[in-house]
């Protein structure tokens, strides 16, 4: 019974991380914006336990990848699909650059479950890394779990070690998480759906990639307005 019960169970997870990871996989580009903005409304809706102003107001970039899936039978995994925005030189955030994110893991582990990740860049190395295409959280740039709340004082240690902080949101919680090993990758792909040509991930941060669509707005809004909140 105990074996079946196992079995009924791997089945099921199985089948959930298959679904989910459909959806992941299909990407649409419109939504991805819209979603990262719905995302981090609702993380900073309660500045007590949201990102701490601060940190928005000094980040170099931010990354917003909303829905990501995990599941794990033995062999665990992860995979989503977001965007990233980066801070120009004039304090303006950039349009959106699509990324994704995936990573493994292993060990004795069962379930499935979606998340939305924030990560806060601190540094311009992780961000020229993060314009390279690919680089690995943790390897390539030093990745700690992120405070909450409207201070970050309490964190000094975290904030000065750290080149990205990392956030993550499941069912109402949300809180730091730790992404060592995970894979972030730049979509060149989805970039060039998104704005109709092909486009370097340069001239999308210059603001080359075309006209501005109403999702970029918002999202780019709402990162200011953030950011400004004391």
């Amino acid at each position: 019974m105990k074996i079946a019960r196992v079995l009924c169970l791997a089945v099921a997870t199985l089948l959930f991380t298959s679904v989910y990871a459909t959806a992941a996989f299909t990407r649409n580009e419109v939504k991805d914006v819209r979603d990262s903005a719905e995302v981090l409304q609702e993380i900073m809706r309660i500045p007590e336990k949201g990102i701490p102003p601060a940190l928005l107001r000094d980040a170099k970039a931010v990354v917003i990848i909303p829905d990501t899936i995990k599941g794990a039978f033995i062999v665990g995994g992860r995979h989503g699909t977001g965007v990233a925005l980066v801070r120009q030189e004039n304090g303006k955030w950039s349009d959106p650059l699509f990324v994704s994110i995936s990573g493994a893991s292993f060990g004795w582990q069962i379930g499935g479950k979606a998340t939305d990740l924030v990560l806060v860049f601190k540094s311009m190395k992780g961000v020229e890394g993060l314009l390279k295409g690919k680089f690995t959280l943790g390897a390539d740039a030093s990745i700690a779990a992120g405070p909450v709340g409207r201070s970050a004082e309490a964190a000094t240690d975290v904030m000065l070690k750290s080149e990205i902080l990392s956030y993550s949101r499941s069912r109402g919680f949300f809180g730091g998480v730790s992404l060592e090993g995970a894979a972030l990758l730049v979509s060149q792909d989805a970039n060039e759906k998104y704005y109709g040509k092909l486009v370097s991930s340069r001239d999308i941060l210059d603001g080359m990639g075309g006209k501005k669509r109403p999702e970029t707005r918002r999202l780019q809004d709402l990162l200011y307005r953030y950011s400004e909140m004391r």
